[in-house]
């Protein structure tokens, strides 16, 4: 069985990709972008290792989500067996978004991209931030809409940031916010 090595996952979130969805982040990343939202998320190291129909099952247990998203990391690092839940969970219904480093031209056939619905491709450029698209994160990336499930009309959804406080008080944020508003919200902390 092959295992995939997660970094975090959330269940239901409004702020990765087009409706309620599934976020799945990655463990490992072999593009390493200067100024990537999540470089903790480059090593192999420190993940948590699941095998892809643990987390079919996981995902399709969440009600009311529409998809799942795939970042990273670099999800094409562990193509094979994110091919395998993709397929799976798109058997039952669900979309897949999936975000890459890469560009397509230069990803290999894989059941993961066959079994992508929206790809978000490009590697971070942080001196491109993106202005208007929801859930790029600089200029240069592009969205590929490889199936007739989503099409233009996503572009209309704005970016959110969410914010969750554990009943023991861990913080995770997710979703994308420009660094003002981030350095706003810390502000808004010390008043």
């Amino acid at each position: 069985m092959e295992l995939l090595n997660l970094h975090r996952i959330v269940d239901v979130t409004a702020a990765e990709g087009p409706g309620l969805r599934c976020a799945v982040w990655t463990q490992g990343c072999s593009v390493r972008c200067p100024g990537c939202f999540n470089p903790q998320t480059w090593t192999t190291r420190g993940g948590t290792l699941m095998p892809w129909p643990d987390l079919v099952a996981r995902v399709l247990a969440v009600e009311g989500i529409e998809g799942v998203t795939l970042l990273g990391g670099e999800p094409f690092d562990q193509a094979a067996p994110l091919g395998r839940f993709a397929s799976a969970v798109r058997s039952e219904g669900l979309s897949v978004m999936t975000f890459t480093g890469h560009v397509l031209e230069d990803l290999p056939p894989s059941e993961l991209l066959a079994s992508t619905d929206l790809l978000v491709d490009g590697p971070f450029l942080a001196d491109r931030p993106e202005p208007s698209r929801p859930w790029a994160g600089s200029a240069n990336q592009r969205f590929h809409f490889l199936t007739d499930r989503y099409d233009e009309s996503i572009f209309t959804t704005p970016n959110r940031l969410e914010l969750t406080i554990s009943p023991e008080g861990a913080i995770e944020l997710n979703g994308f916010a420009t660094t003002e508003v981030l350095e706003a919200l810390l502000e808004g902390e010390h008043r």
